[in-house]
């Protein structure tokens, strides 16, 4: 099922709420992945802060961006 982000806000301890365009409201955990490549940079949280919507997704001000399917997938319904 492909939904695109509508809302996104990053939270202490790296997790980000995430509105998609069902209405759900879910929580991606980024901590498992801030030791892989590009990601890594956003182990600095003002970086990290700067997460924003594009196009259908979520991206981060150093190009960083994850597939709107996989944060579906890997998040947690609040």
């Amino acid at each position: 099922m492909y939904l695109s982000i509508k809302e996104v806000k990053p939270n202490p301890d790296y997790l980000l709420h995430l509105k998609f365009e069902n209405g759900e409201v879910r929580q991606f955990d980024m901590k498992p992945y801030l030791n892989i490549g590009i990601f890594q940079e956003l182990k600095d949280i003002s970086l990290f802060n700067t997460v924003h919507i594009s196009f259908d997704t979520i991206e981060w001000n150093n190009e960083a961006d994850l597939d709107p399917e996989f944060l579906y997938r890997e998040s947690q319904l609040l």
